[in-house]
């Protein structure tokens, strides 16, 4: 399947998504609508940009259309094995179709189609899916002629990240959700292949399209009314559970990082909203959480803000080690501990003061000069200046030596939040420019992007693919 904005992925496509939708299974957060007037119920377009976040679930409901248990119609990453699910059911008759492709990169966005007309009467031209800008091939069986779906009924409730039923969120992010009502459509009605790298499926602006009557493009642009419907036809949604935090400048247009739900040590960690949020809880509760971006160059900054602290733990590691310790056992890492020192390949140093609840620490990594420097609310360790930083002065420096403790020639160094102790509870949230927490004063980098409680010192940017394109 081409790629779409993955981690390696990191051109400027030309046409800009501002925002995304951030949604958290466990916060039961969904959009629904109520159909006042039908339209079409034998063609119909669905697209939609999605970035997974939790792949546990059993159901991850991207669209649906429900009037009860029995009448429904439902696009899903289903049954457990990432799969793409498509499946209505009008009373007694049931239809069911998922693709053979599996959606399990949670650090790229994909582009999904789900276009149908069965009024045609070839069977395989009645229902159609795209991946990225290709049609999938993964349907077995396809449906009646001029099969009626419950689509665009009167009286029936759309609902977007939700199934109806009581286990159907999405959890991920969704960009550009658009139905045309009364059209079977293909890829290129809302993506196109970029011209200088064809193997990249980006998007195109969709605003010229004829939507039908049922037909809505939500572009989730205006925080203070996430359903808003900007096709021009006010289908507009009632939000459930979301606030303006959950607008994201994760998009796929500008992917930015997050932390890795497959990274091998995960362990006992749980991760949420986003996969941005960092949780353990009891004493058997271990694991470690990688971010999804691991930089070999340039000059980044993080901000991870502190919730519950028992042994917090937070700093960089090479992208490929397997340690499951922390401090002096751990080679290839550099850490900033719980009490505020720093866990080094073999020693320790004191470098702050030991981080407290709702503390922002701050991380300044460059690795150009293989300097890196800790903060905690604008104050950073070894009482090192933001002039030093910016610079790359190395006097008051958390580490002069990135590349021999973390190095970068067996694999891409990591960001990453940990708790190896299975003490206590912690939970944090990590901001690579994109927060899942609000933010009380608003930072971009110099670049314009990212969001952030503290401004980055000058020449470091937030970890996302438009700034990989020009400093990575």
């Amino acid at each position: 399947m081409p790629l779409i904005l993955g981690t390696n992925s990191i051109k400027d496509t030309g046409y800009d998504v501002a925002n995304s939708l951030r949604l958290d299974d466990g916060g039961s957060e969904y959009l629904t609508r109520t159909v006042s007037s039908a339209g079409s119920n034998t063609k119909s377009t669905l697209s939609i940009w999605v970035k997974r976040g939790n792949l546990s679930l059993s159901n991850n409901t991207l669209f649906g259309w429900t009037t009860d248990g029995s009448n429904f119609y439902n696009i899903k990453f289903g049954n457990s094995s990432d799969v793409l699910d498509i499946r209505w059911r009008n009373s007694s008759t049931q239809a069911n179709y998922t693709s053979t492709e599996v959606f399990r990169d949670v650090s790229a966005w994909y582009h999904i189609v789900v276009a149908f007309d069965t009024s045609q009467s070839t069977a395989s031209d009645r229902i159609k899916y795209y991946i990225n800008g290709v049609q999938g091939s993964g349907l077995s069986g396809y449906p009646p002629q001029n099969e009626t779906v419950l689509i665009n009924n009167n009286s029936c409730v759309v609902r977007i990240a939700d199934s109806g039923f009581s286990n159907g969120y999405f959890d991920g992010y969704i960009a550009e959700a658009v139905h045309v009502d009364g059209q079977q459509l293909d890829p290129t009605s809302f993506g196109e292949f970029d011209a200088d790298s064809p193997t990249i499926w980006k998007p195109i602006d969709v605003s010229g399209l004829t939507f039908g009557t049922n037909g809505f493009y939500l572009d989730f642009e205006n925080a203070s009314s996430l359903g808003a419907d900007v096709s021009g036809n006010s289908n507009n949604f009632t939000v459930n559970n979301l606030t303006s935090v959950d607008q994201s400048s994760d998009s796929c247009t500008n992917n930015f990082a997050t932390l890795n739900p497959l990274y091998h040590y995960i362990g006992g960690a749980a991760l949420s909203e986003g996969n941005l949020k960092f949780t353990t809880s009891g004493n058997s509760s271990v694991g470690r959480g990688m971010s999804t971006i691991r930089p070999e160059s340039g000059k980044w900054y993080v901000e991870c803000k502190i919730i519950d602290v028992t042994r917090f733990s937070f700093g960089l590691m090479n992208g490929n080690e397997t340690h499951s310790s922390q401090g002096g056992n751990d080679t290839n890492s550099v850490i900033f501990g719980y009490d505020g020192g720093f866990f080094m390949t073999g020693g320790f140093t004191g470098y702050l003061s030991a981080p407290s609840n709702n503390d922002i620490v701050q991380l300044a990594l460059d690795l150009d000069n293989d300097l890196f420097w800790i903060g905690i609310n604008d104050t950073w360790g070894n009482s090192a200046t933001r002039t030093e930083i910016e610079n790359g002065t190395a006097t008051n420096s958390g580490s002069t030596d990135i590349g021999s403790q973390v190095p970068i020639n067996t694999g891409a160094i990591g960001i990453f939040v940990e708790d190896n102790s299975g003490t206590g509870n912690n939970v944090c949230e990590i901001n690579f420019g994109s927060p899942s927490y609000s933010i009380s004063s608003s930072n971009s980098d110099g670049n314009g992007f990212g969001n952030f409680e503290y401004a980055p010192p000058s020449g470091y940017f937030s970890l996302c693919t438009k700034n990989l394109a020009e400093f990575g």
